[in-house]
């Protein structure tokens, strides 16, 4: 390196603000997290002023980057299989921890076709009436709640009449665009996306049980190589303070004895 070079990048790393950007690691979150990690997120960097570089996606496609090598230190899944797969295959540290188990709705928006009810009998009697032409979950081919959509409507009755009405968003957070922005009449979607003010301006929703589909758990891990940051942004993470943001987006922490 040339003596400008080096200078230059002396004085970079002085300016107050420029060595925390250079740090800032790269997480892959699934896209239910969206709202409440950028929240946890923002307490971080106040608290440590240390910041980190999110994004936000279908698990099963992030699952399949960092299988390959893509440069992510942290990922938060939303199905732990995934997780676990990396850790096989030799990409994370270990086999990580839970954080939190997820929920889903029944959206309908303002002026829906149908009425909401727990075991969606309402949605049943409007497909019946032919009065759904565009139904939104995400793809339940990468996207864990797109397969817990599918198992609900499967468990339910509802999955082979909505054959060819249902319109499929690359991850969680574009199926909640869907069925909230009018353009379908109605979707599934993750609890914690419709608790993020404004979304009840929109329509309503209803938790949906349980017992319809097989628990979303969800869970976190170090790829290898991870840094400085992105291991105290993974210790922050199971502290009381983001725990709380978890909660109040709807997310079941897990026991101790479950992690």
């Amino acid at each position: 390196m040339s003596i400008y070079k080096y200078l230059f990048l002396l004085l970079f790393l002085c300016i107050p603000g420029a060595r925390a950007q250079v740090d800032a690691p790269a997480i892959a979150a699934a896209s239910d997290l969206k709202f409440a990690l950028e929240d946890i997120a923002a307490r971080f960097r106040a608290d440590t002023k240390r910041e980190v570089r999110l994004s936000f996606g279908s698990s099963g496609n992030y699952f399949r980057q960092i299988g390959q090598g893509a440069p992510f230190q942290l990922f938060l899944s939303a199905d732990e299989d995934f997780v676990f797969k990396l850790h096989d295959g030799g990409r994370t540290e270990d086999r990580g921890v839970l954080y939190a188990t997820g929920r889903i709705v029944l959206f309908a928006p303002k002026g829906a076709s149908f009425t909401l009810d727990p075991r969606m009998a309402g949605l049943k009697l409007a497909i019946e009436g032919n009065g759904v032409r565009r139904f939104a979950i995400a793809n339940p081919e990468h996207a864990p709640y797109g397969r817990a959509a599918e198992q609900a409507l499967r468990k339910l009755g509802l999955w082979e009449a909505l054959q060819g009405k249902l319109v499929l968003g690359e991850n969680v957070s574009q199926a909640a665009q869907f069925a909230t922005s009018g353009s379908t009449q109605g979707g599934i979607f993750a609890y914690s996306l419709a608790l993020v003010p404004g979304v009840t301006q929109q329509g309503q929703y209803v938790l949906l049980p349980e017992d319809l589909h097989a628990p979303l758990r969800q869970r976190m891990v170090l790829v290898k190589g991870a840094g400085e940051t992105a291991r105290t942004f993974y210790a922050y993470l199971q502290q009381p303070a983001a725990r709380k943001i978890l909660t109040q987006y709807g997310f079941v922490l897990p026991a101790e004895a479950a992690k």
